[in-house]
């Protein structure tokens, strides 16, 4: 039985190489995309999702504009990384259609109450802006969803916007704790595992080399972003943050995690956006992915991205 999906995404060149992951698999349904100012602000990341889907031919999957601003805080973008458009280091042709009229968060907050309990999958890689402004408006969604998979946080690992936080729990960490408290289950997927994914060069090669529209694409975002890791960490290669999640949906024996309860913390200004595990003894909310097996990893990415 294929996953239905609602992907939640601000492309971020690791966004788009996650969604066109999800629309290779066979174990996902992509019932809708949905943006969230993130990595660049509205309207790039919903553009970036039309094209994405242009560029692979799903134009029949709706695109809903989202969030354009976190909750509380103000705005903080990553074009230091992702480049001016988001998706920069590939020439991928602006889409012909624009996104639907409904807001993005009314729509996840109208599918969810139309869908059978435990049906849909939020995959939110980007800031959770959408889904916690969707929890807050209408908490009669959360026994619909199945499951939130969401790319973000760092627990022993250090963070990479502030020395405790990682770039999607630092934009929006007052969401976050929406989210985090809600019940939903959860499996987060930090930096402690993506920062273990780092795509080799062999793999950028093959893409490169099977030429197609969508593999070329690839191979330029990638070979764009991965200059950030290059020169910040000493890298051979660019961590797969957000492709982690599609991944954990199609084959969760790639990963190894545990059980944890989790906060973020979202009332000091000197740790906002630091992920925590709650020490006081209450119920686990959520699965945490901690390591992965990355050469089965790697197979799977560039043979799907191929396959489009």
């Amino acid at each position: 039985m294929t996953r239905k999906i609602i992907f939640d995404s601000d492309p971020g060149q690791d966004d788009a190489l996650a969604l066109l992951l999800a629309l290779a698999a066979p174990e996902i349904e992509v019932l809708s995309v949905v943006s969230v100012a993130g990595n660049v602000p509205q309207p790039l990341v919903t553009d970036n999702l039309l094209a994405l889907l242009s560029l692979a031919g799903r134009d029949d999957i709706p695109v809903y504009r989202g969030c354009e601003l976190p909750l509380i805080r103000e705005q903080y973008t990553a074009e230091y990384v992702h480049g001016d458009t988001g998706i920069d280091g590939a020439d991928i042709p602006a889409a012909l259609r624009k996104a639907e009229a409904q807001h993005g968060v009314d729509h996840i907050i109208e599918t969810c109450m139309a869908a059978e309990d435990g049906s849909v999958t939020l995959v939110p890689v980007g800031p959770l802006t959408n889904i916690g402004m969707a929890i807050a408006k209408e908490r009669a969604i959360i026994p619909k969803i199945r499951e939130i998979v969401w790319m973000g946080g760092a627990f022993d690992e250090p963070g990479n916007t502030t020395a405790l936080a990682e770039f999607n729990a630092f934009v929006d960490p007052h969401a976050g704790a929406i989210v985090f408290k809600s019940g939903i289950p959860m499996v987060v997927l930090p930096l402690d595992v993506t920062h273990k994914a780092l795509l080799p060069q062999e793999a950028v090669r093959r893409l490169a080399e099977f030429g197609s529209p969508v593999a070329t694409a690839c191979a330029g975002m990638i070979g764009f972003y991965e200059q950030y890791d290059v020169a910040k960490y000493g890298w051979d290669g660019a961590a797969m943050h957000d492709p982690c999640a599609v991944a954990y949906l199609i084959d969760p024996t790639l990963f190894r995690s545990r059980r944890m309860s989790i906060g973020i913390d979202y009332t000091n200004e000197e740790t906002i956006g630091n992920t925590y595990e709650r020490m006081d003894g209450s119920v686990p909310n959520a699965t945490v992915v901690f390591d992965v097996e990355a050469d089965r990893f790697f197979e799977l990415l560039v043979s799907s991205w191929c396959s489009l």
